[in-house]
């Protein structure tokens, strides 16, 4: 019982904590372009790389 004590508020805190990581991103703009990262992948770069010599 007295281990629910410290547990308890122990998990209100880290859920506390997780929500505000959550809404600093929703406000920072992480979840503005989820489609953009998914279909930039398939569309090769306008300029191909160098070639390096070794």
């Amino acid at each position: 019982m007295n281990s629910l004590l410290f547990l308890i508020p122990a998990a209100l805190l880290l859920g506390g904590l997780g929500l505000c990581a959550f809404l600093w991103a929703v406000r920072d703009g992480q979840f503005e372009d989820l489609e953009g990262s998914a279909t930039r992948i398939l569309y090769e770069d306008e300029t191909p790389l160098p070639k390096r010599h070794t």
